[in-house]
């Protein structure tokens, strides 16, 4: 192992909080060094409700501070990534036996005004009988409210600030594990250890963003004890094919006092959830069980004319959230907002270990996390990520996302309709790179289904630290919901050709 220059900063963990931190500190000019155990996102951070969101039932829990810097980071994220977030309106039905119609219309003028709103419309009460988002609705339910929110590509964000904080001079490490760390002579000695070998790094700051593995990278990493601690609950989602007309989702309220997400997805799906169970296992061992798929299909059969079944479910999946313990006994209360710990006296190299936290809030986290840790960097430069686009969410200068499609069509005429919103849906501006030198279907490559070709598995192998089909189908895109089970091994044949050709 080679001797390095320090690093300013070498971040654990490349989820949501680890990656907003990254790019915020290469941005002010710092060195970093990101490691990632596995792939970007292969953890909570591909595994959420996929909502850029204020949290409306967080209102319940007197969580306005949460709320209100959340519904201004919607607007914020909206205007930095138009290619992957965009307006979502939802619908609530209402049922008298969970909350009162007043405090419904309460919780919405409050969710209105909280926050920065600029450009999403605001909440309207819905006839369920003669609108048309009543529809699918049971005759019981007869009046709603629909309200704004956004949806994100939770996998893509996390890769698109790992892309900027790369371009902005920081070095990210995929599959490559921090094994040990240790103070000495003012700096951190980290031991990484990957596949492709072991390295050691000193930083002059480590960011513990590990996420449900934080408190395993305090003990078993560093050696640091910390009063503070996590809970891990798991949140499940299942998906089925989409059973109504129209780009709106719903959200629907349980006699727990819960609520569930029942969301457009992937143009013909739906996507719903979650669950809030405590957990306890492996973090890696996280699977929905039996009574979490009884569960979300109780709730939504209890409003839609369409019965929902088992044989309709296409995919499962469950994530772990690390909730920063604030002793609250229903998992569901559970504050969502995050906690910083500083571990590191006079003359010792600083851990800061990042406790909870929600992905609509990671750039503000990301720039509370650098500010915490200015003392340490006296030169370095002031906040900036406010205002900055994320990779791609410039869109070549274009009024909205449907005129960027359209310059991306006209540009390259020969590409189809979907396959140039797709490009367009996942990379933004970027989709010229990846199409660059193309004049033709051909010189996208080898078709492997539906709208996966061999140039974007290249592009996201050579761009995107992508390896593994899960990396490509799962998180990267979601090609795998559109393929085959024999399209699927077609990949992962030809990427394992790859590597040892």
């Amino acid at each position: 192992m080679t001797k390095r220059e320090p690093v300013d900063l070498l971040v654990i963990g490349g989820g949501i909080n680890g990656a907003g931190i990254a790019r915020d500190a290469a941005g002010r000019g710092l060195k970093v060094l990101l490691c990632e155990k596995d792939d970007l996102a292969q953890g909570t951070s591909s595994r959420s409700g996929k909502y850029i969101h204020g949290g409306l039932r967080y209102l319940e829990y007197y969580e306005f501070r949460l709320v209100r810097e959340a519904l201004t980071e919607r607007e914020v994220l909206l205007k930095a990534a138009p290619h992957i977030i965009w307006p979502m309106r939802l619908v609530l039905p209402h049922s008298p036996e969970q909350r009162p119609a007043w405090l419904i219309r309460l919780g919405l003028f409050l969710y209105d005004h909280l926050g920065k709103r600029e450009t999403l419309p605001g909440c309207r009460r819905i006839d369920l009988v003669r609108d048309p988002e009543g529809a699918i609705m049971r005759g019981e339910f007869k009046t709603g409210f629909e309200y704004s929110d956004c949806w994100v590509d939770d996998a893509r964000l996390v890769v698109l600030n790992a892309i900027d904080a790369r371009d902005r001079g920081a070095t990210i490490l995929t599959r490559m594990a921090a094994v040990s760390a240790r103070r000495e002579k003012g700096l951190w000695q980290v031991d990484l250890k990957g596949v492709e070998g072991a390295r050691r790094v000193e930083a002059r700051v480590l960011v513990n963003a590990a996420g449900p593995w934080v408190q395993e990278v305090l003990g078993q990493v560093s050696g640091v004890n910390s009063t503070r601690r996590i809970r891990l609950v798991k949140g499940s989602h299942i998906v089925v094919p989409k059973f109504w007309d129209g780009p709106h989702a719903y959200l629907f309220q349980n006699d727990d006092k819960r609520v569930i997400f029942v969301n457009p997805y992937q143009d013909n799906l739906c996507l719903i959830g979650t669950t809030d169970i405590p957990y306890e296992g492996r973090p890696e061992d996280v699977a929905i069980d039996e009574r979490e798929i009884d569960y979300l299909l109780a709730v939504v059969n209890r409003y839609s004319k369409r019965e929902l079944k088992r044989s309709d479910i296409i995919q499962g999946f469950s994530g772990v959230r690390p909730l920063y313990d604030d002793n609250a006994a229903n998992p569901s209360a559970v504050t969502r907002d995050y906690v910083f710990d500083i571990d590191g006296g006079e003359g010792q190299a600083p851990l800061l270990s990042v406790f909870g936290g929600k992905i609509t809030t990671y750039r503000k986290l990301a720039e509370h996390a650098l500010q915490k840790l200015s003392s340490h960097f006296p030169k370095m430069s002031g906040d900036w990520t406010g205002s900055a686009h994320l990779p791609g969410g410039d869109l070549n200068g274009a009024a909205s996302f449907a005129a960027f499609v359209d310059q991306l069509g006209t540009r390259h005429g020969w590409l189809s309709a979907p396959l140039a919103r797709h490009y367009a849906r996942l990379y933004g501006s970027m989709a010229h790179g990846l199409l660059d030198g193309t004049t033709s279907m051909n010189d996208l490559g080898r078709h492997f289904g539906g709208l996966l070709y061999e140039r974007e598995i290249a592009y996201l192998r050579e761009a995107e630290w992508a390896q593994t089909a899960e990396d490509i189908l799962e998180r990267r895109t979601k090609h795998g919901l559109h393929l085959t089970p024999s399209e699927i091994e077609a990949v992962r044949a030809y990427l394992k050709g790859w590597m040892h050709g």
